[in-house]
């Protein structure tokens, strides 16, 4: 321990407050404690009882901060809002890259609409949801669009009653499926009324809407009014139809988010029910990543970060295990919500039942996830080990580069090098060379001149690196075997040319030859056949297809400009600059032949004369 830990650890006060782990003036981790004093020193002299993560953080600490809070609540939003800011690598972070579908209604304007919405946002405006998907979204809208006359247009009704630029409703309005507030056929008045109803069945009052539309159409039956009874007759059946998929269950009304959580052996997986006026409205996982098998700190910072956000917080939240300082998130939420918020953990009745059923459903998933990681690790570091295996390598390799040369009779040569990393494709690794010393279709010379390139380059930069004392990176990051799309006359080229290269260690290279999927090793006759189906040859299978397809696009690209090229060369007055300020400048040359005369005058270069020549000579043709 350095000397600043061990002086900050000794000068460590007995309060409430949240502290910082650093490494390197970084925060890489942010917790909170009742007694700053006990819950830091913690980390320093019980390192034995910790787990593999919280070892390996402790190891990275070089040096801390606190910050004092008065209560623990305080230093439980504290720590909520230092997580968000700094997202530090150690913490358990919720994973939630998805935007769910909300029902938005703007209750502000004359003549609201009801629309799908991926975003909250803070305007004033209600939203409904979050739903689990765009299709129930969608289900509600069709509904609602069916059973009230809501307006779907777009159009301006700020300035007034009847503005909105139309003197005729539209199809819509013939059909009964608008009040045409456009053309000032219906007051604000009339039309909030019917958007009560509407708020009300979203907000889960569905039997009352319905109740009530159904006396609507035993009114209308009796006054003989059977077009307006058939009409309220389909909308109950349509509303009835949405109403089915929502599970009703035996618990007393109210509005519940029932919440559990399951381990994948990663991540931890946290299930959410959404329970709305006693039914089920949706269920949605979230990812607690980095969570190890700490199931209730994952609860606990789920409940933190996800309800920091979230556009309802019901009074009623069901967890399948009780976390720390239940009392203080209750406060918390509480706080949030404006209402009191209760935090129960069921032991029985129909309310463990619900936390039964989320933590089934986590652990459903994360046994997924799981199996899918299996296969997962299979098919790439699996797949690595399997294939040092069969080359016989006393390694695991970390880092594969594949290359390939593609051409057209000889022409406009080029090579790829492909690269994956642990068995995955690092695509920002990949590189193309334009090939620059052989003439013709030699593709064995190619293939020397490019091992020779990238091999010279990339041993220097990692001398450079070295020297800096900095991580090797880009061309400096060498690999520890290379694939050679090829025969053995491809990686004997391969072979010398690396070999001519002065270098510290040499990585290891194999042929792969397409036509029986032979492996070529150097100094080596006989080729290696791998079973068909071995993860160890899908892998170099993968590698091979992916340097070809990239060595072909590349070759196709250039094909494409040198033609748009030799176009250009057929415009008197326009020379080798002025064409590459063209193809720099336009994407295609349907975009040049498009170009109004301002648009080529914008050009680097062109002046008035060139840009007319360009002109006349596409609209001449």
């Amino acid at each position: 321990m350095n000397p600043t830990l061990e002086f900050k650890i000794s000068q460590l006060p007995e309060s409430p407050g949240v502290y910082q782990m650093k490494r390197a003036g970084e925060i890489i981790y942010v917790g909170k404690a009742i007694n700053l004093k006990n819950r830091v020193r913690q980390y320093f002299h019980s390192s034995k009882d910790h787990t593999p993560k919280v070892q390996a953080m402790v190891a990275n600490i070089d040096d801390f901060d606190i910050i004092l809070c008065d209560t623990e609540l305080e230093a439980l939003i504290l720590e909520c809002n230092l997580i968000k800011k700094y997202r530090p690598y150690y913490n358990i972070l919720l994973k939630d890259d998805k935007q769910y579908p909300y029902i938005r209604i703007d209750l502000r304007q004359d003549y609201p609409r009801v629309e799908l919405v991926r975003r909250v946002e803070k305007d004033g405006a209600k939203y409904f949801g979050p739903y689990i998907g765009a299709t129930v979204v969608r289900d509600v809208l069709e509904v609602l669009h069916n059973s009230f006359p809501l307006r779907t247009c777009r159009h301006d009704f700020s300035f007034g009653h009847g503005v909105g630029g139309r003197h005729r409703p539209c199809l819509r309005y013939q059909m009964g499926l608008c009040l045409a507030p456009c053309t000032g056929n219906v007051f604000p008045g009339q039309y909030r009324q019917m958007l009560d109803e509407i708020l009300a069945f979203l907000n889960g009052k569905h039997e009352d809407v319905v109740r009530k539309m159904r006396a609507q159409m035993l009114e209308a039956s009796k006054n003989l009014d059977f077009e307006r009874a058939a009409t309220l007759r389909d909308r109950i059946a349509a509303m009835e139809r949405v109403l089915q998929k929502q599970k009703a269950l035996a618990v007393s009304g109210g509005d519940q988010d029932v919440v559990a959580v399951s381990s994948d052996g990663v991540d931890a997986v946290v299930e959410v029910i959404y329970m709305r006026e006693g039914k089920i409205l949706g269920s949605d996982h979230f990812i607690m990543q980095r969570a190890e098998a700490q199931e209730e700190e994952s609860l606990a910072m789920f409940l933190l970060q996800y309800y920091d956000n979230a556009p309802y917080i019901p009074k009623e939240i069901l967890l399948g295990e009780a976390v720390e300082d239940l009392d203080v998130m209750e406060k918390l939420l509480t706080e949030k919500k404006g209402a009191r918020v209760h935090i129960l953990v069921p032991q029985r009745g129909d309310k463990k039942k619900l936390v039964d059923m989320a933590r089934k459903n986590a652990e459903d998933i994360a046994s997924k996830r799981r199996e899918q990681f299996i296969r997962q690790k299979a098919r790439t570091v699996g797949a690595c080990r399997e294939l040092a295996d069969a080359l016989g390598l006393d390694f695991v390799p970390r880092r594969i580069e594949g290359y390939d040369i593609s051409n057209t009779q000889g022409t406009l040569s080029v090579a790829s090098m492909v690269v994956a990393i642990n068995g995955q494709p690092a695509r920002n690794q990949y590189r193309h060379f334009r090939i620059k010393t052989v003439v013709g279709a030699n593709d064995f010379a190619s293939m020397a001149e490019v091992i020779s390139r990238r091999f010279t380059r990339g041993e220097r930069e990692r001398i450079e690196a070295q020297n800096e004392g900095r991580v090797p990176d880009g061309f400096a990051d060498l690999p520890d075997l290379v694939l050679i799309d090829g025969g053995p006359e491809q990686l004997r080229f391969a072979q010398e040319a690396i070999h001519a290269v002065p270098m510290e260690k040499y990585p290891a290279m194999f042929g792969l030859a397409k036509r029986l999927e032979e492996i070529y090793l150097p100094g080596r006759e006989d080729p290696i056949r791998l079973d068909e189906h071995s993860e160890a040859l899908r892998l170099i299978q993968r590698v091979r297809d992916e340097a070809h397809r990239f060595a072909i696009t590349h070759h196709r690209g250039l094909r494409t400009k040198r033609s748009v090229a030799s176009r250009l060369e057929e415009i008197p007055g326009i020379g080798a600059t002025r064409r590459r300020a063209l193809l720099t400048h336009f994407p295609n040359v349907d975009a040049i032949r498009e170009a109004t005369m301002e648009e080529l005058l914008d050009v680097p270069g062109m002046n008035r004369p060139a840009a007319e020549a360009v002109y006349a000579f596409f609209h001449a043709k």
